[in-house]
């Protein structure tokens, strides 16, 4: 048996994505199965060019949608004269449309969230609005995807949402089922002289206290929950809130600004991996007060660093915690600033960040890893 893995278009810069993909291919390669990754071919598409919008946008289009469905065709006929047995499994359910072109009985894919889909049908609470065109595309998507006969969806939540969008099509003999995501890189505890080295050029002391948001600057992220948060506890608690991931944006900073905090935020761009494995470890607590999630890494990413955890209350982030966190309203900063004062109960506190060691463990490589191998139907066990 070989498994053969449908990555993302290079030029879409997919890095979670990417990093899913050979999160899979080393899972499978470590159990003994010969694995390859076929990825769109960069054809038409230019580097210079945004792969988002205009020219560049449509140019992959035609990489994506036309030219390479041809490639498969001819790969997969030369591929079934081979001796092997062979599973096909594309990796981001935005790729359904190629499941037309694969074996029906020996094809998957994942369904990581059904966000954007629902933002095209125009649901509010999805908080992905969509152009005239991206509802063309996102409605495109739900029929390719729901014509799957295999399917690993990430969370429950993203599970249910999906087979409410397909109701009608939904068929029971259809094998979907959660496989939850495993981590994608190595997360745990970092000594507080190794992090402090780290984080001192971002202007972090060893005596500054923080809370950490680690995301993009989505409108569904809800960073501007943190600087609300902060005002709650201003008379009460003088650290930071420090934003990982996107550059803080201009608007957030003005707000903090007109608050009289700005000298209290701290926004570090894209931060390397051991930086960010720092700040999980330094933080005080991990703030997420997501509106719209298909799963939620950072949640995990915090508790295997023995981060406690604010987050949410939304579906999957309770799913996801498995309740060793916090959670509460998050439009209301009030009962995330009374969250964080409960953290100040030691015995509590490492409560919350002994449950959330227990709880990583559901996330293991190998556990994803058998339950991939269990939807292909291979008769194969690995040691959890």
């Amino acid at each position: 048996m070989q498994i053969i893995l449908i990555g993302n278009y290079k030029l879409d810069k997919q890095e979670s994505m990417e990093r899913f993909t050979l999160m899979l291919s080393d899972g499978f390669e470590n159990s003994g199965i010969n694995t390859k990754i076929w990825r769109p071919t960069v054809f038409f598409g230019l580097k210079r060019l945004n792969p988002y919008k205009g020219l560049g946008k449509y140019l992959g289009y035609i990489d994506k949608w036309i030219v390479f469905p041809m490639i498969l065709k001819f790969r997969i006929i030369g591929n079934s004269k081979k001796v092997s047995p062979t599973f096909y499994h594309i990796c981001d359910h935005s790729n359904a449309p190629y499941l037309k072109h694969l074996p029906k009985q020996n094809s998957g894919i994942t369904c990581h969230d059904v966000l954007a889909i629902r933002g095209a049908f125009g649901f509010k609470d999805a908080y992905c609005p969509a152009t005239k065109m991206g509802k063309i595309l996102q409605k495109w998507i739900l029929k390719n995807l729901s014509k799957a006969n295999k399917m690993a969806c990430v969370s429950e939540h993203t599970l249910f949402q999906l087979k409410e969008l397909s109701n009608s099509e939904f068929e029971h003999t259809k094998d979907w089922r959660v496989v939850h995501n495993a981590f994608n890189a190595p997360f745990s505890p970092m000594p507080s002289t190794t992090y402090t080295k780290l984080l001192k050029p971002y202007g972090i002391q060893s005596n500054n206290e923080f809370v950490l948001h680690v995301g993009s600057s989505l409108p569904r992220k809800n960073r501007k929950l943190l600087i609300d948060m902060l005002k709650e506890l201003e008379n009460t608690w003088d650290g930071y809130v420090c934003f990982a991931g996107e550059i803080l944006e201009q608007e957030l900073l003005d707000y903090a600004k007109d608050l009289g905090l700005s000298d209290r935020v701290i926004s570090i761009k894209r931060p390397e991996h051991d930086t960010l494995v720092g700040l999980f470890s330094a933080c005080k607590a991990f703030v997420f007060p997501s509106l719209s999630e298909g799963f939620g890494w950072p949640v995990i990413e915090a508790q295997a660093c023995g981060a406690p955890v604010i987050a949410s209350n939304l579906k999957p982030m309770p799913e996801v915690s498995g309740g060793a966190a916090i959670h509460a309203d998050p439009l209301n900063p009030k009962l995330f600033a009374d969250a964080f004062i409960k953290l100040k109960n030691h015995t509590f506190r490492n409560e919350l960040v002994k449950s959330g060691f227990e709880n990583i463990g559901r996330f293991s490589n190998q556990r994803m890893i058998q339950g991939y191998l269990d939807l292909f139907g291979l008769n194969k066990k690995i040691k959890l």
